[in-house]
């Protein structure tokens, strides 16, 4: 569970760099020079393959994302009585914790 909330906080955290790096490059449009040329063009260049890994990082969460839901969903039809009671004792535990507060 914790790998899946580092996942997504990577491609969030992607997604802005992305995003930051293509407003960076729209902002210095207008200047010239052979060196901010260069560096343009490898910029674009490594946004998208960066693009095409995010996409793909995506996908492949997603995927994951539901195998664990069809995993989960087998389990409890499999298994009712045994859903209801892990989950009742969530519950519990949570109606503990918050009420410490």
């Amino acid at each position: 569970m914790e790998t899946e909330v580092t996942r997504e906080k990577l491609i969030s955290d992607f997604k802005v760099l992305v995003a930051d790096a293509e407003e960076l490059l729209k902002a210095t449009a207008n200047q010239a020079g052979d060196k901010v040329s260069e560096a343009r063009r490898r910029i674009e260049q490594n946004l998208e393959e960066a693009k095409k890994t995010l996409s793909g990082a995506e996908d492949a969460l997603l995927d994951k994302t539901k195998e664990v839901a069809k995993a989960a969903d087998v389990y409890v039809r499999q298994n009712p009585w045994n859903a209801v009671g892990i989950a009742a004792g969530v519950g519990l535990v949570l109606g503990l914790l918050l009420r410490r507060d």
